[in-house]
């Protein structure tokens, strides 16, 4: 008979999981105070700091990919992006040899708030993280790559069991 050992790994893992939950709310806070602060209601910045992000790496995002990003439909991203670009945050380019394809890109100005708002963040972050060994570094990388793989998968079956999951009124629901 094989005994479980568990030497304290699922209250690690608890522990671990509480951290991360706790992590997640002070980066939602973050965004809603940079929100505030830009004078944008909460979609609106989280998608004007995916643009960003996105032109950040050099892969700057399509209308159809904000949308996934920020899981709003066609129609509330494209009245979103109607929005930021009225008020100058955002620009709509068609920047491919296929003059359909809409490449988002961010105000100069947006990167400029961004930094001022997210700078002395960065800084206490990376001082934050100097105290660990490049190694361990890795090791929670490749962690965290796995973590967000993980929730990844589940939201994409969890969206997909949510369009065939029956309604309310459905005979099979």
């Amino acid at each position: 008979m094989e005994e479980a050992v568990d030497d304290g790994v699922a209250e690690q893992r608890e522990r671990l999981t509480e951290s991360l939950r706790v992590y997640g709310g002070h980066h939602a806070e973050l965004g809603r105070r940079f929100a505030a602060w830009l004078g944008l209601h909460s979609t609106d910045a989280t998608a004007v700091l995916e643009i960003a992000a996105a032109e950040e790496r050099g892969a700057p995002l399509s209308p159809a990919r904000l949308s996934e990003r920020i899981s709003l439909s066609t129609g509330a991203t494209t009245a979103l992006l109607n929005r930021l670009e009225a008020a100058g945050h955002i620009t709509r380019a068609r920047e491919h040899s296929d003059r359909r394809i809409v490449t988002l890109r961010s105000g100069g100005h947006i990167h400029e708030r961004a930094d001022e708002f997210f700078g002395p963040l960065a800084h206490r972050l990376d001082t934050a993280m100097a105290h660990y060994p490049p190694q361990l570094l890795e090791q929670f990388e490749a962690f965290m790559t796995d973590l967000n793989t993980t929730l990844d998968s589940h939201l994409r079956e969890q969206s997909a069991h949510t369009r065939t999951a029956p309604t309310a009124g459905d005979p099979g629901g």
